[in-house]
């Protein structure tokens, strides 16, 4: 990445997906983790805002898609981590099996006539 590209902010309403994918992958991860992995992942290209996940994190908990326990960090700090719950995992398919969906249909937009 060029210096002078600025870091684009995650996108309305794949916070939670990528939150969600990122705890499949991994496993437990406290906050800063899920976000610094989704930074990591999209080449550095996504910023995460803190001020954004951890509402994110605190909706998917209500909803009983990750459940949290207090733990200490890689730098013996207390922290919170996230782990998928089942329901979770349930809902990550369905999220997925959406945004594959609506990407196709905005593909066909940007496909060459006749190519769709």
């Amino acid at each position: 990445m060029k210096d002078t590209e600025p870091k684009a902010d995650v996108w309305q309403g794949t916070l939670a997906l990528m939150a969600l994918k990122t705890l499949e992958t991994l496993g437990p991860l406290h906050g800063y983790g899920i976000a610094r992995r989704i930074e990591q992942t999209s080449g550095d290209l996504l910023s995460v805002n803190y001020g954004t996940l951890y509402p994110a994190l605190l909706k998917l908990e209500q909803e009983g898609y990750i459940a949290s326990e207090w733990g200490v960090s890689d730098n013996n700090r207390k922290a919170k981590f996230y782990k998928l719950t089942r329901a979770g995992r349930k809902q990550l398919e369905k999220q997925a099996r959406e945004w594959e969906r609506t990407t196709g249909i905005i593909a066909r937009f940007f496909a060459p006539e006749g190519r769709s």
